[in-house]
This record gives C-alpha cells, structure tokens and sequence, in this order.
C-alpha cells in the first residue's frame, strides 16, 4: 500500500468517525427537502389523525379532517416522488430571499438609527419678525399694488 492510499484510507475513517460522533451528539442530519416535507407532512397528519389532543374534536370533526389530509397526501405525494430536486430549489430560493430581505431591513436600520441621516427633515430658514411687529415674517416686504 503506498503512502497515499494509507493516507485516503486515514481521512476517510477520520472522516466517517466524526460523522458518526457528530450523529451520536446531534442526531442524524436533515435530509433533503423533498423527505423533510414528507415529514412535516406526515407530522402534520399525525397531530390531524389524534385530534390535536382534544377529546372535544371527536367523532366526525376528526374524521373529515383526516379524510382531507388523506386526499392533499395523495395529490402532493406523486409530486414529490417526481420531482424531489424542485424541493431543494424551493428551499435554496426562500433561503435567498430571506438573506436578501435582512440584507434590506439591515440597510435601512442603519441609515435610521445613524444620528446625520440625509433623510431628516431639511431645516427651515430662520424667521424674523414683520416690520409691523406682528407675527413671524420672512422680513421681505411685498408690494400689492
């Protein structure tokens, strides 16, 4: 064997040792998007089937709910058996726009809270009184004849 191949066969069992610590410690990483749907999917029907706990949701207030969680499984499932990357794209995406909306929110709170924003108000000339004594003026007199 050369030193090389011992080498690879060293990172590789590193490797695989601390992914499993990792899940000993953790528990086993997500999986992708299409089977963390069916999850939550499954999770969702499962709260649905048991009637969120509540003994007063009986009867056939249970079963209708789950008669229409049966039938959204059955219209969703094929979807996700055909097209589980279309899932991780979904996620990807709504990961980018999350970023992109705190990147925004991030910009604008700076430029709130920095005390020589350019948004503030202008300021307005200083008035001086009439010539008359009444009231502020601009102190220019104006002809009206």
């Amino acid at each position: 064997m050369s030193d090389s191949d011992a080498w690879a066969k060293a990172c590789a069992e590193d490797l695989e040792a601390e992914k499993a610590r990792r899940r000993a410690e953790h528990g086993a990483a997500p999986g992708s998007a299409a089977e963390e749907f069916r999850k939550l999917f499954d999770a969702v029907a499962g709260k649905v089937s048991e009637g969120f706990g509540n003994p007063l949701l009986a009867g056939q207030a249970v079963r209708t709910v789950q008669q229409l969680v049966d039938q959204a499984k059955a219209a969703v499932e094929p979807v996700v058996e055909r097209n589980p990357q279309v899932f991780d794209h979904l996620a990807a995406a709504g990961g980018e726009l999350l970023a992109a909306y705190r990147s925004a929110v991030e910009g604008h709170e700076t430029r709130w809270t920095r005390k020589d924003t350019p948004a503030q108000a202008p300021e307005e000339p200083p008035r001086t009184p009439r010539e008359d004594g009444e009231g502020p003026g601009t102190g220019q007199h104006i002809d009206l004849d």
